[in-house]
């Protein structure tokens, strides 16, 4: 069905789904598979399935080129990449790592698992992303590393909070997870601050199955962190880091990530005209606005962030379920944000109006490479009748018990 035409058809009232297949706000790529194929047989043929094989030296030469730096080193994670680098670079003795609480849902987790405190800093309402300003008044004698995440549209202060970490002389490390393509006026993401963690997994930008890397200038670093991902070992049987873990990247999501990156200007720019499309109909819908990347300087496109704005006739909850309902699966934008949510590990409490206000407005509209234009088009036309039919909408969801 492609166009509703009374509130009986919504799949939430019991109607037939727009789509047959859901509509995901993950990239999903699927690289060209003769030439995943192609790397496979690299260490197939050399019989290396882990531990440094063919593709994953080839795939970290070819990320630190990509991101214009000296050193990449790969995980099976990117939740393994950015703890491993917490515990390498976070200043001994020291016991708070500050981080944005509008952010990804695990960021306070890991802190907890390098048995640091996140201490939460506010976040900028234009940009919602953490700034220099936002970061300097969580900085104190017990501050071990800041953590800089970026949103998942454009990027945080990269110079201010570089010049804030030098100034300090505190360690910055960049999640980055969201802005593999990203450039800021700096230069390219990958090398600010001490290092910048990235991700693999099958909803990022470049699909390893899963995984992650840690990008750096720091040739010292890069050696501890190679030792770190492999048992702590530094030559055979020689251990020269007392906390490595078995975290190395396998042979089989190295030669995915390379067909990946093999591609990924094409897909950058299937992404670009999915954004477009979006913003060339998003305006005719009222109470909703595009979060829109700034093309001054190089942009992934990858994720569709919209803000409901106060005349937006329904809850964000209520609007979520109803293009669920129809196999749009929108999702709220990093809601609830990490200080409202229960801890049981040792934390900072604090009140955060700004990011509490941002939490509670945007929304993530589906995207990624299983989502056409056309999909776009009806997105969009779905979110025009539940706009035109809100109030009708809301008495049959009181009527259902729903509110």
């Amino acid at each position: 069905m492609s166009r509703k035409n009374n509130l009986e058809e919504l799949a939430i009232f019991g109607g037939s789904s727009m789509f047959a297949i859901p509509k995901s706000t993950s990239n999903l790529l699927q690289p060209n598979f003769r030439q995943f194929m192609g790397y496979s047989k690299l260490f197939f043929d050399q019989h290396q399935y882990t531990n440094n094989g063919p593709n994953v030296k080839l795939l970290e030469q070819r990320l630190a080129a990509f991101h214009e730096t000296a050193y990449c080193v790969t995980f099976c994670t990117g939740f393994w990449a950015i703890a491993l680098a917490i515990v390498a670079l976070a200043l001994k003795g020291k016991t708070e790592i500050v981080m944005p609480s509008l952010t990804y849902r695990r960021l306070a987790d890991i802190a907890a698992w390098v048995n640091l405190k996140p201490r939460f800093c506010e976040v900028e309402a234009a940009t919602l992303a953490m700034s220099a300003a936002t970061v300097r008044p969580c900085i104190n004698e017990n501050t071990a590393l800041i953590l800089g995440a970026h949103p998942i549209v454009n990027c945080c202060d990269v110079d201010g909070l570089v010049a804030l970490a030098k100034e300090k002389n505190i360690p910055l490390l960049f999640d980055s997870v969201e802005s593999v393509y990203e450039s800021t006026a700096g230069g390219k993401v990958g090398g600010f601050g001490s290092a910048e963690a990235f991700s693999l997994h099958a909803c990022k930008l470049l699909n390893g199955f899963g995984g992650g890397y840690i990008t750096t200038n720091d040739a010292s670093l890069a050696r501890q962190l190679d030792s770190m991902r492999g048992f702590g070992f530094g030559g055979v049987n020689n251990v020269v880091v007392p906390d490595g873990i078995n975290a190395s990247l396998n042979e089989m999501h190295a030669a995915m990530t390379l067909a990946s990156l093999d591609g990924v200007d094409e897909q950058v720019e299937r992404n670009r005209q999915r954004y477009y499309t979006y913003r060339r109909l998003l305006p005719a819908i009222p109470g909703i606005r595009l979060l829109e990347f700034n093309e001054r300087y190089r942009a992934g496109y990858k994720n569709i962030v919209v803000e409901l704005l106060d005349e937006w006739p329904l809850t964000r909850a209520d609007t979520i379920s109803i293009l669920n309902a129809e196999k749009i699966l929108a999702r709220a934008y990093y809601s609830p944000p990490l200080h409202r949510k229960p801890m049981a590990f040792p934390h900072i409490p604090t009140d955060l109006p700004v990011t509490d206000r941002l939490a509670e407005g945007y929304l993530n509209l589906p995207c990624g490479q299983l989502v056409s234009n056309d999909d776009i088009a009806r997105i969009v036309e779905m979110l025009g009748f539940i706009s035109a039919n809100a109030n009708q909408i809301n008495d049959r969801l009181r009527e259902n018990g729903v509110k």
